[in-house]
């Protein structure tokens, strides 16, 4: 199929295309960062999903939302509006199958920065929206919200002790998800769910229903 990934340079972005690539999928990947993949089947258009041109891909099967960026100043405008732009442009035509958001936990409990939470709970939203639409192609819309991620952008608590000590302690299963499970679970809900949409899957060890009882 014809898979187009936005954020392909590095982290799950990068980890989603390759899963796809391994398994015989053509990838297009938009990333404002040089290319870090290569190969056949792999075309990468270097660009700004908010700003730049989008390039002219014909007949989209699947889309992944996954560029983003965190307390940048930009989080709103890239994160929810350039997602916009992205899903509108390729999304709404009678040749996609699947559209995948990756949003985040923030998006459910409100916490990390608050322009970065708002922006992944905008993207929730307006998946279900998207979901209302594509509909109409057969096509199925949802949206993974991972909670810790081991990725570099996420390096500052990784590589801190005493940081990941405390973020260890949030968590039922004390650990982060790897990048290559978040992009199992994309492959999964994108190729092999053809019945589940408007749904938002919530993968975080168990942050978020960590609660204690105290007597």
């Amino acid at each position: 199929m014809n898979v187009l990934i936005t954020g392909t340079s590095r982290g799950i972005g990068r980890a989603i295309a390759q899963k796809f690539l391994a398994c015989g999928h053509c990838v297009t990947g938009i990333d404002r960062e040089p290319a870090s993949l290569s190969g056949d089947g792999y075309t990468h258009v270097q660009a700004d999903i908010l700003s730049d041109p989008l390039p002219e891909v014909a007949d989209v099967e699947i889309l992944i939302n996954n560029a983003g960026v965190q307390n940048s100043g930009r989080d709103i405008d890239v994160n929810l509006k350039g997602t916009i732009r992205v899903t509108e442009q390729y999304a709404m035509q009678d040749k996609i199958k699947s559209v995948l958001f990756i949003a985040s936990a923030s998006a459910r409990t409100g916490s990390e920065f608050p322009e970065y939470a708002a922006s992944k709970g905008g993207m929730v939203a307006y998946m279900k929206n998207t979901a209302l639409r594509v509909a109409a192609y057969g096509a199925t819309s949802n949206s993974l919200s991972p909670g810790g991620v081991l990725t570099q952008m996420n390096d500052h608590v990784i590589q801190n002790p005493e940081l990941w000590k405390q973020v260890m302690a949030e968590t039922m299963l004390p650990k982060w998800a790897a990048v290559e499970e978040i992009a199992e679970w994309a492959y999964f809900v994108t190729v092999v769910n053809r019945s589940m949409t408007a749904q938002d899957l919530l993968i975080d060890n168990g942050e978020a229903d960590n609660s204690h009882f105290v007597w």
